[in-house]
């Protein structure tokens, strides 16, 4: 990447090289620095509640079967025949005990493991030649959960999806972990947008000024009470861990009725005040926050919001998540799930759904008036005029690098992390900060990763010379 350290260093101050929103050079530092390491999300266990289900999902280029076996357990396996590497399944969802590979015929349990191959003894030898014990379908390095979210890292020694989540593991259970049951998604959606994937993540990370200006028009027709500029600045943004988001400002009230002002019935509030803590309450009830957009560090978002759904003043809300997979430094895919509590009343998920698909589906309101902005941005970021010009996002930010308002105290915000009350691009500037940390390191050496070895290193003959 060109001028690497001048360019972390000015992201690292606020100062942003238009071009990284449109490089191909940036984008080839992330591949092989940020998204070989990082945790990234691929599934949810909702899609693959029964035994034999599975997905495939993809990070970059790399496909993979994110399956449930016969026992159960759930795993993320590379979608590559062991033999040749033909893609093993070429489905994007189904039930399977088994894997065939549509080109030689070598077939795979649903948990990796090689189940046959065709003419075994004649084509082989048999088990002298090719023995098929402890042969699997290379699985992913990492793979862990967090409430159900499924996660991998290409990196084997990445830290455990706890400690890399942080603090922002406490602002995912609002969307998440609504009852004991956990939630269940619907979908993805997919569609691609000309733009690069870091100006969703950062928008869903942070980005209140933009509600009142690119989303005036729904504000006008009535369909939403809160993107006002007034409600927008007296919310909060938060950051914590590998993640932050934006809340709204509630009217005051007890958790119960706050609870019930974004449209929430009195029997999904009561089972979330049993999941969530003393202080996961707090943020609501006592500081009158709620939770709305949110990203986690790199390209995971959630949005939960309220609108109006029928002929009246009662609002249902919704919940989204959504993840911005890279295809270019110009091009992004959005994979975009409904979100809702297991328990709700069919009735509460069904005006939800409908909610969520005329907000952010692939046609909702609120997509078409934020890609316009996006597709703009990444276009003009492509010329050579954009590599002269550094962006400014140092709103919030003080020119001797201290905050415009100081952060919130712990008896005004009860959530981990530090939160800021007003307009600023702390947020952004934290997850470009990650951004940064990332692309500074090495590439990850794939060749000294051992992960799935299929046999011992091959003795070299002698040189006949």
């Amino acid at each position: 990447m060109r001028d690497a350290a001048r360019v972390l260093a000015n992201v690292r101050r606020g100062m942003l090289p238009a071009h990284i929103y449109n490089d191909a050079e940036v984008f080839t530092a992330e591949c092989e620095r940020l998204f070989s390491r990082a945790w990234m999300f691929l599934a949810h266990e909702s899609e693959i509640p029964q035994v034999g289900d599975y997905v495939v999902r993809r990070v970059l280029e790399d496909s993979f079967i994110v399956s449930r076996d016969q026992d159960g357990d759930v795993h993320a396996m590379f979608n590559m025949c062991l033999h040749r590497g033909m893609q093993v399944c070429r489905a994007e969802e189904g039930n399977a005990s088994h894997f065939r590979c549509p080109y030689h015929g070598w077939s795979y349990r649903n948990d990796g493991r090689i189940a046959g191959l065709p003419f075994h003894k004649d084509a082989y030898g048999g088990e002298e030649g090719f023995a098929r014990k402890g042969k699997r379908l290379l699985p992913a390095p990492r793979l862990d959960t967090y409430n159900g979210l499924i996660f991998i890292s290409m990196d084997p020694d990445a830290p455990s999806l706890t400690d890399y989540l942080g603090g922002f593991g406490f602002y995912l259970d609002y969307y998440t972990k609504q009852s004991a049951s956990g939630c269940e998604l619907l979908g993805p959606q997919r569609w691609r947008i000309n733009a690069n994937w870091k100006i969703g993540a950062e928008n869903f990370a942070g980005d209140m000024y933009h509600t009142p200006h690119t989303h005036t028009s729904v504000v006008e027709i009535g369909l939403f009470r809160e993107p006002q500029a007034q409600k927008r600045k007296d919310g909060n943004t938060y950051w914590a861990g590998r993640g932050g988001g934006t809340t709204y400002k509630l009217p005051p009230g007890s958790f119960e009725e706050s609870m019930a002002y974004v449209g929430y019935p009195a029997d999904m509030a009561a089972r979330m005040k049993e999941q969530w803590t003393a202080q996961q309450q707090d943020v609501i009830g006592r500081d009158g926050f709620m939770v709305s957009a949110a990203s986690a560090f790199p390209n995971l978002s959630l949005v939960h919001n309220w609108p109006k759904v029928a002929d009246s003043d009662a609002v249902v809300p919704f919940i989204s998540l959504r993840l911005w997979q890279p295809i270019s430094a110009n091009e992004t895919e959005v994979l975009s799930w409904f979100v809702v509590d297991k328990e709700a009343p069919e009735s509460f998920k069904e005006l939800s759904y409908k909610a969520y698909l005329m907000c952010f589906g692939s046609s909702g309101m609120f997509e078409q008036d934020d890609v316009e902005n996006w597709v703009s941005l990444t276009t003009t970021a492509g010329g050579s005029m954009a590599r002269r010009l550094l962006l400014n996002g140092r709103m919030g930010m003080l020119e001797d690098g201290s905050p415009v308002v100081p952060p919130l105290t712990p008896e005004q915000f009860a959530g981990p992390g530090v939160a800021h009350v007003g307009y600023g691009e702390y947020n952004q500037r934290h997850l470009l900060g990650e951004w940064a940390d990332y692309l500074e390191r090495p590439p990850l050496d794939v060749s000294q990763i051992t992960v799935g070895r299929q046999q011992p290193d091959l003795e070299l003959a002698g040189d006949p010379t």
